[in-house]
């Protein structure tokens, strides 16, 4: 062996340790299971770290590249490695243990989300959604939600794609170009679609921790803000809603029942208005298909980094190089995001709690927990926000919340649920800062709208009669 090439004899012979360290300064705590991947796709961990350690070896380099490479066409054309995502993400919902729920944990929290029905009644006139309840262990809120999961990165993922192809793609077929050969697989090897492929294992991982994280903290399938259910469903995870109850000083049947008038509640309003979910989601669409990245930074850091350094490659992706610019457009999503979010979790927050108080003695505390809970966000949210830029917490659920109070002391029940009707009626960011002045600006915009079709309709008549006039009584010329 040349005295160069570092040892490939880890302590239990699978690889070896300077690679390994370079990888986790890169990715931190997802990089154990990037080197799982790699080696159940038979990538050989001995072989990177050759090339590692030999970077004036072209041969060293090529067998690498070639390894990688065959790593990276799992990915195939995806934006996303949703095997790699979903693997991941099933590994970090088990972390800790994951059990089958027994008969009698499944019945608790049924019953709990049948009670909820028969509260909810009492507290809105949307009726329950059609689909059936669940009780699931963390592993099944995987199964379930990542669908959805699929909606929310993919726009994201397949925009960063692109234009990170298109800033690094000429350099390195430049860099690829000097290995002999070229590309492993010859012309059909494209630079590009080699950085897409690296794009698509990177965020199969970011998606997988994400949602496995989330797995071991998500009550059900609404309480981050977004619906992960395509057709809603009430469903609550048992293992998280225990764990949520054994820091409080509040009984865990309480606790459940509190929790299932949410899940409940949010479901019925995303089964019975139908827009709700489709302008959600596009709004987060909208800010994706306006990510662009800031080439000559890229270009920059990318000269700047010593690709044997793992402090230096820490410190790039820790300090934001990568990251998308946000245009006007993106901010303007992303407030309307950040609005729509509010109302739906005032809304739930409102109607939940409602419902509840005649029923739970610590309704009230509950609903304070739930709050602040929702406001400090959590390791998985914080994840979500890196992968797409999105934040998804309500910062206003408090004034979205004081709104639906005051169209229900208004408007009552039935008043305050149709608001929800059409996407025009519902609040805005101004009715958040005055909730009293809601109705006063409605009026006024009805007001000028029937202004408005009063001068069009005199326009119109105005035109017919002129058209009408016989053409000896038009003045000539």
């Amino acid at each position: 062996m040349s005295p160069d090439v570092p040892s490939t004899d880890g302590p239990d012979g699978a690889g070896p340790q300077q690679w390994e360290q370079m990888l986790r300064a890169m990715l931190g705590p997802a990089a154990d299971d990037a080197i799982r991947e790699m080696r159940e796709l038979g990538v050989d961990p001995a072989a990177m770290a050759a090339a590692s350690g030999l970077p004036t070896d072209p041969a060293a380099l090529q067998q690498a590249m070639a390894q990688v490479q065959r790593m990276l066409a799992a990915s195939g054309d995806q934006p996303v490695n949703w095997q790699m995502a979903h693997d991941l993400a099933r590994q970090q919902a088990a972390l800790g243990g994951d059990p089958s729920l027994s008969p009698g944990r499944v019945k608790d929290v049924r019953d709990a989300l049948s009670v909820a029905e028969l509260w909810l009644d009492a507290a809105t006139e949307l009726p329950p959604s059609t689909g059936a309840t669940h009780a699931w262990s963390r592993a099944e809120w995987v199964e379930a939600t990542l669908p959805t999961w699929r909606v929310l990165t993919e726009p994201v993922a397949t925009s960063l794609s692109t234009a990170l192809a298109g800033a690094l793609g000429p350099a390195f077929g430049e860099l690829c170009g000097a290995l002999p050969g070229g590309l492993p697989g010859g012309a059909a090897a494209d630079p590009s679609q080699l950085l897409r492929g690296i794009g698509s294992a990177v965020f199969g991982l970011q998606v997988g921790q994400a949602a496995g994280t989330l797995a071991r903290e998500a009550f059900g399938t609404t309480d981050i803000g977004l619906p992960l259910l395509e057709r809603p469903a009430p469903a609550l995870v048992a293992a998280n809603v225990d764990a949520f109850a054994e820091g409080l000083d509040t009984p865990l049947e309480e606790v459940r029942l509190y929790l299932a008038l949410r899940e409940a509640a949010a479901s019925r309003l995303f089964a019975h208005v139908p827009w709700l979910r489709a302008h959600l989601l596009d709004a987060v669409a909208e800010y994706a298909r306006g990510i662009t990245i800031d080439v000559e930074q890229l270009e920059d850091a990318v000269r700047s980094i010593d690709p044997t350094d793992p402090s230096a490659l820490q410190a790039a992706l820790s300090g934001g190089v990568f990251a998308p610019q946000t245009t006007p457009a993106q901010q303007a999503a992303l407030a309307r995001l950040e609005t729509a979010l509010a109302l739906v979790e005032g809304w739930v927050d409102e109607v939940a709690t409602a419902s509840a108080t005649p029923h739970l003695p610590h309704a009230v505390p509950l609903r304070e927990m739930v709050r602040r809970r929702r406001a400090a966000g959590g390791p998985a949210e914080q994840a979500f926000a890196s992968l797409v830029g999105l934040e998804l917490r309500p910062r206003r659920l408090r004034d979205a919340a004081t709104v639906w109070a005051h169209l229900a002391a208004t408007r009552g029940i039935d008043g305050r649920d149709a608001v929800w009707a059409h996407p025009d009626l519902v609040p805005t960011s101004e009715d958040l800062d005055d909730p009293a002045g809601y109705d006063a600006r409605r009026q006024a915009a009805v007001d000028e709208s029937a202004d408005l079709d009063r001068a069009l309709a005199q326009i119109l008549d105005d035109a017919d009669g002129a058209s009408g006039d016989a053409p000896e009584d038009r003045p000539a010329g």
